[in-house]
C-alpha cells in the first residue's frame, strides 16, 4: 500500500509528465468511479501536483484567455490499497482508470489517469489536506516532532509503538513497512508501549558546546525514533525510479527489495497488531505482544525443503505503484467492501478493516447424500491485509 515516499514519488512523476504538456476539455470519470465527479472544463490548462504525508494534491490552472474563464480547481488524492497515476495514449487507456485528464490539440491526444483496481483510493475537491492529519514527517519534520512530544499524554501513545506508529495524527506518512524498519534500526520491540519508548526524547537536547557539525554527525551516529521517521522515508524516495512493486519494473522493485532490512526478510518473525496488520521484527517482540499471538519467522528460499515448509511472500508495498507484472504476485484479491467514510485517522481511512473470522454453520445434509468433505491447504498465508495504514 503507497506510503508517504510513493505518494512523493508519485507527485514527482505527475509533475515530470505533464511538464510542457496542455490539458483540455472536460474531466471524465469512469462508471464505476466511487469519487465525485470533478466539474471543471476549459479549452487549456496545466497540471501540476504536490505531495503531503499520505495525501497528493493536483492543481489544474487554466491558461490566460482558455474559454470558458474559470478559477484554478484543485484535487487531494488519497491512494488507498493500489491508487496510482499513469500518463497513456488517450485511446490506450490502462484498466481501472477511474479519472482522466486528456491532452488538448495539437499533437497525439494522452490521459493523465488515476489508476485504482480496488477502488478504496479517494478524492476530494476544494485541496484542503485532510483535517486531523498532523505535519508531514517528510516535509514538516520540526514540526512533526513537536507534534508528538507535546501529546505524549494522548491514549495513542498508551498502545504498543507498532500500533502508534499508523496514527495519521502524529505520524503522517509513515505506514507498515516503515515502521517495521524503523523499529528494526533501533532495536526496539514493536510491542513496547509507546510512551515508555517516547518520553526519553524530551529530555535529548542537544550540548550548546557543540558545533553545527558535531550535532549533525551525532544525529547520523545515533538518531533517535522520530529522526528515523523523517530519515528513512527519505531513503525510499532517494531510490528515485516509479515506485515500488511488479510493476514498477525490475529495476524499480529490485533496488526497493535490497533496501529493506525486515519487512518481509528471509529469518525476521512477524506477528499481527491487535487490528490485524502484520508487523515484522527480530527478537523479542515486547510487554503489549498479543496473547495467544505465535511469531512466524519468514525462511530463506534455501530452507524451503518442499510445499510443507513453504512460505508465502508477504505483500510488497502497493502492487498499484509496480510496471512489470511477472516479477512478483500482487496482493491477494479481498472483497471490495467500501470503508466507511469519516473513520477515524488513527486507522488509516482507506484501509479495509481485517476481516473478522467467525465460525460457519454447518447446515443439515439432505437425505440421501453424502455431505463433500472439506481440504485444509497446509500452506498458511502470511499477510491478507491491506499494507499500511494510510
Amino acid at each position: 500500500m503507497p506510503e508517504g515516499p510513493e505518494l512523493h514519488l508519485a507527485s514527482r512523476f505527475v509533475n515530470a509528465a505533464c511538464a510542457g504538456l496542455v490539458f483540455g476539455g472536460a474531466v471524465e470519470t469512469s462508471r464505476c468511479s466511487r469519487g465525485p465527479a470533478v466539474p471543471f472544463e476549459s479549452s487549456a490548462y496545466r497540471i501540476s501536483a504536490s505531495a503531503r504525508g499520505k495525501e497528493l494534491r493536483l492543481a489544474l490552472r487554466p491558461l490566460p484567455g482558455a474559454q470558458p474563464a474559470r478559477e484554478p480547481l484543485a484535487l487531494v488524492f488519497r491512494f488507498g490499497m493500489t491508487g496510482s497515476f499513469r500518463l497513456a495514449p488517450g485511446d490506450e487507456l490502462p484498466a481501472h482508470a477511474h479519472l482522466r485528464f486528456y491532452t488538448a490539440p495539437p499533437g497525439p491526444r494522452l490521459a493523465l489517469c488515476f489508476v485504482d483496481a480496488r477502488r478504496f483510493g479517494r478524492w476530494h475537491l476544494g485541496g484542503e489536506w485532510q483535517p486531523g492529519r498532523g505535519p508531514c514527517v517528510l516535509l514538516e519534520y520540526e514540526r512533526f516532532r513537536e507534534n508528538v512530544l507535546r501529546n505524549l499524554a494522548d491514549k495513542a501513545f498508551e498502545q504498543p509503538i507498532c500500533e502508534a506508529l499508523l496514527d495519521q495524527r502524529f505520524f503522517n506518512g509513515i505506514g507498515n513497512y516503515l515502521r517495521a524498519e524503523i523499529l528494526h534500526r533501533l532495536g526496539i520491540p514493536p510491542f513496547e508501549k509507546a510512551r515508555t519508548v517516547l518520553e526519553a526524547l524530551r529530555q535529548r537536547r542537544p550540548s550548546p558546546e557543540q558545533t553545527l557539525s558535531q550535532k549533525i554527525r551525532a544525529k547520523l551516529q545515533s538518531p533517535d525514533l522520530l529522526e528515523l521517521c523523517h530519515s528513512v522515508p527519505k531513503e525510499v524516495v532517494q531510490l528515485g525510479g516509479k515506485g515500488y512493486g511488479p510493476e514498477s519494473g525490475e529495476e524499480d522493485f529490485a533496488a526497493f527489495r535490497a533496501w529493506l532490512r525486515c519487512y518481509g526478510v528471509p529469518g525476521m518473525s512477524s506477528l499481527r497488531d491487535r487490528r490485524g496488520r502484520t508487523i515484522w521484527f527480530q527478537g523479542d517482540p515486547g510487554p503489549l505482544a498479543p496473547k495467544g499471538g505465535k511469531s512466524r519467522k519468514k525462511k530463506s528460499k534455501g530452507a524451503q525443503q518442499g510445499p510443507e515448509h513453504r512460505t508465502e511472500d508477504p505483500l510488497l508495498p502497493s502492487a498499484a505503484h509496480s510496471r512489470s507484472r511477472g516479477a512478483q504476485r500482487g496482493p491477494p484479491e479481498q472483497g471490495t467492501a467500501q470503508q466507511p467514510e469519516g473513520t477515524s485517522l488513527q486507522q488509516d481511512p482507506e484501509v479495509p478493516p481485517a476481516p473478522v473470522k467467525g465460525r460457519r454453520r454447518r447446515q443439515p445434509a439432505a437425505s440421501g447424500h453424502q455431505r463433500p468433505q472439506r481440504i485444509k491447504a497446509d500452506t498458511p498465508s502470511l499477510e491478507k491485509e491491506g499494507m499500511s495504514a494510510s
